[in-house]
């Protein structure tokens, strides 16, 4: 059983991880910003606790991360508002990382998108821009960190059905349901072959943990 802090406990992709770690038997605390979401986040078995990491400096954020073995950002501004995307995507995920190290929490795993990085090729007047942005530099943050760090990198989100299978190995994002995303997110907390890996997955034809765990075998991240 791990100790796990999930940070944007109320979005949709957690909310669907929350009860997979919970069954899974992991302790799920999940930090949210507004008590309105808690009865929702409880109904998941998850612990909710209200903490809106965007106006948190790191050792605020450190001492919610006490005696947490895995730290989840799956957290978002959900655009709009490009200060607020910097704000929260990338300075408050990057204070999360320095507060799991402060506290002690070794494992990260990173809840970002499918084309992130210094090549997303997003122009700087386009409204996608900000967020594309703040994602590759928290993800680049995290690459250089000595966290045992995962970086999940889901193509285009639908709320179709999980299949419960998907694929690691294509180029170019398609989509993929949050069930599966939720799946994945689940499955990479006890994987030790997802550590030190930067993962980009569709929906495909693999269970999600023998695509997970097969990235043992393979050398690129």
């Amino acid at each position: 059983m791990a100790k796990i802090v999930i940070i944007g406990g109320h979005g949709k992709v957690a909310l669907l991880a929350e009860p997979l770690l919970v069954d899974a038997g992991h302790q799920v605390t999940a930090l949210i910003r507004n008590v309105d979401q808690a009865d929702v986040v409880a109904g998941t078995g998850a612990m909710p606790v209200v903490a809106d990491v965007e106006n948190l400096d790191t050792d605020a954020i450190a001492e919610l991360l006490q005696d947490t073995d895995v730290v989840i950002w799956s957290a978002g501004a959900g655009g709009g508002d490009p200060e607020r995307t910097y704000a929260v995507d990338r300075d408050a995920a990057i204070r999360a990382m320095d507060a799991a190290k402060q506290a002690g929490a070794d494992r990260f795993v990173m809840v970002s998108y499918f084309g992130a990085g210094p090549e997303h090729g997003v122009p700087e007047g386009d409204s996608f821009y900000p967020y594309a942005q703040a994602k590759t530099e928290a993800d680049e943050y995290l690459r250089q960190t000595d966290l045992r760090w995962t970086i999940l990198r889901p193509s285009r989100l639908t709320l179709d059905p999980p299949t419960g299978k998907i694929d690691v190995t294509a180029s170019d994002p398609q989509s993929v349901s949050r069930g599966d995303v939720a799946a994945v997110v689940a499955t990479t907390v006890d994987l030790d072959a997802t550590v030190g890996r930067t993962i980009e997955f569709n929906s495909g034809d693999v269970s999600v943990y023998q695509a997970l765990a097969g990235l043992a075998e393979r050398t690129d991240s």
